[in-house]
């Protein structure tokens, strides 16, 4: 069973910075797509950036050139560095992590995910 834990979450200004770290525990981390997902109060989960296994990275466009995906295997650790923070980042940040073969945008594809992180971005 595979345990994920999210943490560097907070409160901070539009145009500040943060880094979310997700900690994975009981599979195999390297064998597996990552994906950050948020959810804003009375909205759907979304998907914001994702990696393959093999190092290929994708982002929402929303979050395209400010969000930057990374993951070192070797600790079992993801990393969502957030630069240029907007309002309407506003939500709870979750790391995910996929069994499939292909990475996905769909939180319905996800098998496995952490408790959350709240990101408060106020101007």
């Amino acid at each position: 069973q595979v345990q994920l834990v999210e943490s560097g979450g907070g409160a901070v200004q539009a145009g500040d910075s943060l880094r979310l770290s997700c900690a994975a525990s009981g599979g195999s981390f390297s064998s597996y797509h990552l994906g950050w997902f948020r959810q804003a109060p009375g909205k759907e989960r979304e998907f914001v950036c994702g990696a393959t296994k093999w190092g290929g990275m994708i982002a929402a466009d929303s979050v395209k050139g400010r969000f930057t995906i990374s993951r070192n295997n070797a600790q079992n650790t993801v990393y969502l560095l957030m630069n240029s923070l907007k309002p309407e980042d506003t939500a709870i940040y979750y790391c995910a992590l996929t069994k499939d073969s292909v990475l996905s945008r769909q939180p319905t594809e996800y098998d496995y995910w952490g408790q959350g992180t709240q990101v408060t971005v106020s101007l």
